[in-house]
């Protein structure tokens, strides 16, 4: 699943998914469940909470509707879509639903201190890059306060024309450069670990491998879930389940922990990275942009007004 344009805020949906299962763990109907939670949710959680609350009313499938929520949900669509799956497995495979909506609510909550953390490591970057941008406006503005007429050598002579052509297309450069290096930085999988997850849910159910590896397969294709890279990871789990003779839930809920582990370590390294390599359009562009914006006009204005006094 995808990077969305902005950061997820998973606390909410989290908050609802724990309180549904505990309602549910209580002996409450799933469709009376949504509607208790609905009324106590915030956030982005509130709404797409009461569009499932008043689906499951009418007598609709809540899966689907929890789909349909996950369509239109902006940066929330990745854990709406896990939320979705995990209720489609666990009806499939017989799973309890509480239950698993309690590790599922855990699950979200350790992906939302992921996504936390790498804010606030790639926060410093992110401020540079934006910081460093002005640089060639502070040099225009600099010559104006010693009294020279920059703008004016800027837009009115050919040397000064010539310097604010390079000068901001050397800007626009780096404005790319810098977003390139970002987005690069960022994670393009929000929720490592859920292929994990799903199947600890499908076993967790006594289920056959067969059929749990089908419900797994199918909550995935209808939600719209792509690889994450835990196909290897599942199957090293289960023949490790396999040979010692115990049961495998407790093994792929452990390995989806250390996904969610090592996403987060490699997204604080990715972030420390970027911090060096936004020193490139730095030094390449930004520094050579100020020369030409700022410095350049107050040489052009010495030189003429050398040769106009001689």
């Amino acid at each position: 699943m995808r990077r969305r344009s902005r950061a997820a805020d998973l606390e909410p949906l989290a908050a609802v998914v724990q309180r549904l299962g505990v309602l549910l763990a209580a002996g409450v109907a799933p469709a009376s469940g949504w509607a208790y939670v609905a009324e106590a949710a915030r956030g982005n959680a509130a709404t797409g909470a009461q569009e499932v609350a008043e689906s499951a009313a009418r007598g609709d499938s809540i899966s689907a509707a929890i789909i349909t929520v996950a369509r239109s949900n902006g940066a929330e669509t990745a854990a709406w879509r896990g939320l979705a799956a995990a209720w489609l497995v666990a009806s499939d495979a017989g799973a309890p639903l509480a239950a698993t909506l309690a590790e599922l609510a855990g699950s979200l909550r350790s992906l939302a201190q992921n996504q936390r953390d790498l804010e606030t490591a790639l926060a410093g970057p992110v401020a540079t890059a934006r910081m460093v941008m002005v640089l060639p406006v502070v040099g225009i503005l600099f010559g104006i306060a010693l009294g020279f007429d920059s703008l004016r050598i800027l837009f009115t002579t050919s040397p000064g024309l010539v310097c604010l052509a390079l000068g901001i297309s050397l800007m626009l450069l780096a404005q790319l450069w810098n977003r390139r290096l970002m987005r690069r930085a960022r994670p393009t999988h929000l929720t490592p670990g859920l292929a994990l997850d799903l199947m600890a849910i499908a076993v967790s159910g006594g289920a056959s491998l067969t059929r749990a590896r089908r419900a797994v397969a199918d909550a995935r294709e209808t939600c719209g879930i792509g690889d994450d890279g835990s196909e290897a990871a599942i199957e090293d789990v289960l023949a490790l389940s396999s040979r010692a003779g115990i049961p495998a839930a407790a093994l792929l809920r452990s390995e989806a922990t250390e996904a969610r582990r090592t996403a987060r370590s490699t997204g604080e390294r990715t972030a420390a990275t970027l911090a060096v390599t936004l020193m490139l359009p730095l030094g390449l562009c930004i520094l050579p942009a100020f020369m030409l914006l700022g410095v350049a006009p107050l040489l052009i204005a010495v030189v003429s007004s050398t040769v106009t006094g001689l």
